[in-house]
């Protein structure tokens, strides 16, 4: 049984002009926007603009031109914040067990200093 999306996520709101963001750029299908509670001195969040839950939800069902614009968008972000050649982590969450905040695929850009080890 697949999960029904949520049309009131803080993502989806976002989308639709109810709560406002700070726009970094976007796409005909995605949207990139600061962190409203950045972890490192750069966090960028990149969403679709139409409804997938999670990674999962995103790769099986989008279009191959969703996904190709998507990941586009995420490299944008990454020259525009020149942090190509220092470095960069590029996190989603998925599920319960991943604690994935808000039901609506997201990818965190984090940069801008040393990250440390993920897994030591």
């Amino acid at each position: 049984m697949s999960k029904a999306y949520d049309n009131n996520n803080v993502f989806a709101k976002i989308l639709k002009g109810i709560i406002p963001c700070q726009k970094i750029d976007e796409n005909k299908f995605s949207l990139a926007f600061t962190d409203i509670n950045p972890q490192a001195p750069i966090h960028i969040l990149v969403i679709p603009k139409n409804p997938y839950i999670d990674f999962y939800d995103f790769t099986k069902n989008a279009t191959s031109e969703e996904v190709k614009f998507f990941w586009e968008l995420v490299n944008e972000v990454i020259s525009k914040k020149n942090i190509v050649e220092k470095g960069f982590r590029i996190i989603t969450n998925s599920g319960k067990d991943g604690n994935q905040d808000v039901p609506h695929f997201h990818v965190h850009i984090l940069g801008g200093r040393n990250l440390g080890k993920m897994i030591s």
